[in-house]
């Protein structure tokens, strides 16, 4: 075992980082591959019939470039936004590579983000175009179009409907020649939103050298990937950090195809039976999915799966879930951690001999990540702090969207601010403590209180309503809600499961609160602001 640890060190102190000064996610991850290899696979796409199909990399470049053509016809160009709200599938993966071709920016948004979630972030980003489904466009519909005054263009999947395209007939016409535009490692490709503690959600935008940055964060846990015979699958939405920049860009990156099957809602049968079904080797599933998996009575008598690699992270593992892994899944379960911001920077690593029930792991090679005090000086061994890590980092964002105060609020010097509190032993291994703010990390989803509380308040029922965390075996938290109710209104259950609906709907499902408490005040500061802390012990 010492020998394998002074490896880890070893890779640790030989890595450099060579970053080129020109370099496109979409040349990266399609076109190299495409003209060296055409007819190698790059997604395995998986219908509502279980039947595979698979996608080469010679094809995602014609269409992909079919699409940055469509695209450019629109008007769009270098810089501009462009939306994608779309489960799982071939055209995901061929949108994105055709946006960061065209010197775009793209936008990935989750399915299951209700009418609210959407008007916000496509408002705030000036999206230009949004390439959805029929799902999709139907939330689209309730919006007022005061609030998309930026949006030109938008394509539907399920064809022409009103203040739509037929993305397939708007696609298909077009050349699959294009030439890509020449972008810069820190030219803006790629935002995503995330939730903060005040204020509404932030777009973190990052530069194509951000998947550059994730590589060695995905090799680490993922034990030396890629090897021969490698398959990638993860049931999170590619819409997510996780989903995208720790499973489908690297993936493809390397050459390795990736498995492309949505679920409405995860299923741990389901997720076992594709796993053996189309023999896929490595796997990303957040804990609380690992968690469910756990219900599964052995599970490889049941299925014949040969995974090779299992990373998780999003939020803490649990030493429980961790020997599960070893004794029914036949390997070791190795962690992972980041967020939006700043992703996959501390790692677990079997291979490696970097492993620990209960802890994340330690830095992955090329980021220098450590557990400091307000005052930005390292931590003892065993005394809590804030994991932070340090600039100049590829992986790290460039700023938060139209956010200079927020996005300098961020550092702390050259200190990156996590707001996740944690403990470093002896060894060097980091031991998560929880958050140090107000956001809810529920089920590998980081959620802000304000966008909750905003539509809570929007019920007539509701004067004053609080969202918090409450910690829960399956899931690390849960958003729970305290309410206190207009005078004429009387607490009931069919008045609590009335609000949650009014969450899930105008919001998402994740964001839903699982717990409702109706209270008579609210605990308040001397300036009016809702004390959290004491909601978060009461919960």
């Amino acid at each position: 075992m010492g020998q394998i640890a002074d490896e880890y060190e070893r890779r640790r102190r030989a890595f450099s980082w060579s970053i080129p000064r020109q370099y496109n996610i979409g040349v990266d991850c399609c076109d190299r591959w495409a003209l060296a290899d055409p007819d190698r696979t790059a997604i395995v796409e998986i219908g509502e019939d279980d039947r595979a199909r698979a996608e080469s990399f010679g094809a995602l470049r014609a269409q992909s470039n079919r699409i940055a053509n469509a695209l450019r016809r629109r008007g769009i160009g270098r810089g501009d936004c462009v939306a994608l709200l779309l489960p799982q599938s071939r055209h995901v993966a061929a949108a994105h590579i055709a946006i960061y071709k065209l010197g775009a920016v793209a936008l990935p948004l989750a399915s299951l983000f209700g009418v609210d979630a959407l008007t916000y972030r496509l408002g705030d980003s000036l999206a230009k175009a949004l390439i959805c489904d029929a799902s999709g466009l139907t939330k689209i519909r309730e919006i007022e179009p005061q609030n998309l005054a930026a949006l030109q263009t938008i394509f539907c999947l399920d064809g022409a409907q009103a203040g739509s395209e037929d993305f397939f007939a708007a696609v298909e016409g077009e050349s699959t020649d294009f030439t890509p535009v020449e972008t810069l490692s820190d030219d803006p490709a790629l935002m995503i939103y995330t939730s903060g503690t005040t204020g509404p959600a932030k777009g973190a935008l990052h530069g194509h050298r951000v998947l550059l940055g994730h590589l060695p964060g995905v090799r680490m846990p993922h034990d030396d990937f890629p090897q021969p015979g490698d398959l990638m699958w993860t049931p999170a939405d590619w819409a997510w950090a996780g989903g995208l920049l720790n499973v489908l860009l690297p993936s493809l990156h390397f050459g390795v195809a990736v498995v492309a099957r949505p679920f409405r809602k995860f299923d741990p049968e389901a997720a076992f039976a594709l796993i053996a079904a189309q023999g896929v080797r490595n796997v990303y599933i957040p804990p609380t999915a690992l968690r469910m998996m756990r219900a599964v009575q052995a599970p490889r008598q049941k299925f014949d799966f040969s995974l090779r690699s299992v990373n998780t992270g999003g939020e803490s593992l649990g030493a429980e879930t961790f020997h599960w892994g070893r004794a029914e899944l036949g390997l070791t379960i190795n962690e992972s951690f980041g967020q939006t911001e700043c992703n996959l920077v501390l790692a677990s690593s079997a291979l490696l001999g970097v492993n620990r029930p209960g802890a994340i792991g330690k830095p992955v090679p090329g980021h220098e990540v450590a557990v400091i005090r307000p005052d930005g000086t390292i931590c003892d061994d065993e005394e809590t702090g804030e994991i932070a890590v340090r600039r100049p980092d590829p992986v790290m964002f460039l700023s938060y969207w139209r956010r200079p105060e927020a996005t300098a609020q961020k550092f702390l010097g050259d200190w990156l601010l996590t707001g996740d509190r944690a403990r470093r032993d002896a060894d060097g291994y980091v031991f998560f403590q929880g958050r140090d703010d107000d956001v809810i990390s529920s089920a590998g989803y980081r959620i802000g209180p304000t966008e909750i509380e905003d539509v809570l308040l929007r019920h007539p029922a509701v004067a004053n309503a609080a969202a918090v965390g409450k910690p829960d075996a399956l899931r690390g938290e849960i958003v729970k809600a305290f309410i206190v109710l207009k005078p004429g209104f009387s607490p009931s259950p069919e008045l609590a499961k009335e609000i949650q609906r009014q969450v899930k709907t105008r919001l998402s499902a994740h964001e839903n609160p699982r717990e409702i408490e109706f209270v008579a005040e609210m605990p308040l500061t001397t300036s009016g602001k809702i004390i959290r802390r004491l909601l978060r012990e009461k919960a």
